[in-house]
């Protein structure tokens, strides 16, 4: 049976996306967890259509080369990535996100008068056996965030994306737990950002992280994934611009 695609796992996401159960704040749908470009930009891109605090969402991260970086989304602050990332970031945008798939495997991102994105996915034997693990494994084990922590261990060298993290704490404080069932490689991917061309996809010298979040060396698409936070702490929002 031909392998579905990300098109059909975004697609399913938008209509039936389940949160986990339990009383904590959680996400469920897709995401782009990063990719660095050789102009020094870093781009990601979160798709949550379930949300247990708010409305469902779509928000990129974009780091400059100067280093700051600007969280855009289309739901506000407090009810998007900048309720768990806003400590460590110098703006949050509330912006029009638009997405679209223009193929089984491609997908377009754009942030009006920011960010034109076009991203080609594929399926690596890296990829799909990391999905045969995610799909054997109990719930319990993505509950323990010994097992997540050696999880990501491997899942970094594996993809060859360096260094990753599946739980954690992120830089407002709250901890988190990631857990994403189906993986894929950006193969080829082109972004214009302030108007400016950046570049190819290349790591970055330095590879970033946010608090415990660190962000794959090379792009890695992630889909039927759900991210729960069991603990809470104050919140500090980086402003609306």
């Amino acid at each position: 049976m031909k392998d579905k695609t990300p098109q059909h796992y975004a697609h399913r996401a938008e209509t039936t996306a389940t949160l986990p159960p339990g009383d904590a704040e959680r996400l469920a749908g897709y995401a782009l967890m990063g990719l660095p470009f050789s102009s020094g930009h870093y781009l990601a891109y979160r798709r949550f259509p379930r949300s247990s605090f708010g409305p469902g969402y779509r928000s990129v991260w974009l780091r400059r080369p100067g280093g700051t970086w600007s969280i855009y989304a289309d739901a506000p602050p407090e009810t998007s990535c900048a309720r768990f990332f806003g400590a460590a970031v110098d703006e949050a945008v509330l912006a029009p996100v638009s997405a679209r798939w223009t193929g089984p495997a491609r997908l377009e991102v754009s942030v009006p008068g920011v960010l034109d994105w076009q991203l080609d996915l594929a399926s690596t034997p890296a990829t799909k056996m990391l999905g045969a693990v995610a799909g054997a494994m109990p719930d319990a084990l993505w509950r323990s965030d010994a097992m997540l922590g050696a999880m990501g261990r491997v899942m970094g060298p594996v993809l060859r994306a360096g260094r990753m993290g599946l739980a954690g704490r992120v830089p407002n404080g709250q901890s988190f737990r990631a857990r994403p069932m189906r993986v894929w490689m950006v193969r080829a991917s082109v972004a214009t950002v302030d108007g400016v061309d950046a570049g190819i996809p290349q790591p970055l010298p330095v590879q970033e992280h946010l608090a415990d979040a660190w962000l794959p060396q090379r792009g890695v698409f992630v889909a039927d994934t759900s991210l729960v936070f069991p603990s809470t702490a104050p919140r500090r929002v980086a402003a609306v611009e």
